[in-house]
């Protein structure tokens, strides 16, 4: 099983189950991982699941999940999924929360799938293929214009390091409301990723990136049309440091807004 349609077909299928189980299941139990991070049981459930179906459908292709981490055959393919994008927003009963699974090659995704149970929605892609929303081909805003863009930002980071990293997130989130029409935090990454594919935002800026997180949105963004690229400008992948999305002639005005936030969260270390 080489060919993109097929191996979506197997993406698409897994999927399925994940959703059976989201929308069955409510979350009775959390599982610390780390300051003010968490995972349920919900989101195991689902992991362990698409991992003995996934090996079983495609046992040469290894497998890396957000809460399991790594198993199965290395090489060039490997399945990446986050079982709840979102989990905090899941466990408060928020909507903005979903499945996503993609196949990368060699770190880069040519296979996604993202499933938004709560609102009823399923984006697809696969590398040469197109984007699509439950059968309806997308296409990304095309807005060139910073003020004239809806920018999506990824959520302020928790943990080890949180101090630094938010000084450059905040950063961001202010030069973003100065100059873009409007500022969006939806607490999920593939939300934001698939809303850029379907103009919902125009771009996205996320300070971060997990493949288990922008995998799938990423190729699913890039297959209607957006541009999605590291903090330095380079093609996104699974080594990325950041996520940054929009229009080609949008994207280097992301870019700059980056370089300055980090330039300006570098001067207020202390020496």
């Amino acid at each position: 099983m080489t060919s993109h349609d097929e191996l979506l077909a197997v993406a698409c299928a897994a999927v399925d189950v994940a959703r059976d189980i989201f929308l069955s299941r409510s979350p009775t139990r959390l599982t610390a991982k780390g300051a003010r991070d968490m995972a349920s049981d919900v989101d195991y459930a689902i992991e362990r699941e698409l991992t003995v179906m996934l090996r079983r459908r495609t046992p040469d292709i290894g497998f890396l999940g957000e809460e399991d981490g790594r198993s199965g055959p290395s090489g060039e393919l490997i399945w990446t999924l986050d079982p709840i994008d979102g989990t905090v927003n899941f466990v408060h009963g928020s909507p903005l929360c979903g499945i996503s699974l993609a196949l990368l090659r060699d770190g880069t995704p040519i296979v996604g799938v993202v499933d938004l149970p709560k609102l009823g929605l399923r984006y697809t892609a696969a590398s040469g293929l197109g984007a699509y929303r439950d059968g309806r081909r997308l296409a990304a805003s095309g807005v060139s214009r910073l003020s004239e863009a809806v920018v999506a930002i990824g959520d302020y980071a928790v943990g080890k390091g949180a101090e630094r990293k938010n000084d450059v997130r905040l950063a961001v989130t202010r030069r973003l409301a100065a100059r873009a029409q409007r500022v969006r935090m939806h607490g999920s990454a593939a939300i934001d990723l698939v809303w850029l594919a379907e103009g919902r935002v125009d771009a996205v800026v996320m300070m971060a990136n997990q493949p288990w997180d922008t995998a799938a949105g990423v190729v699913i963004a890039r297959e209607a049309g957006a541009v999605v690229v590291d903090s330095d400008g380079s093609d996104h992948d699974s080594t990325s440091c950041a996520t940054i999305g929009g229009d080609a002639a949008l994207v280097p005005s992301l870019l700059a807004i980056v370089s300055g936030s980090v330039a300006e969260a570098d001067r207020r270390v202390p020496v």
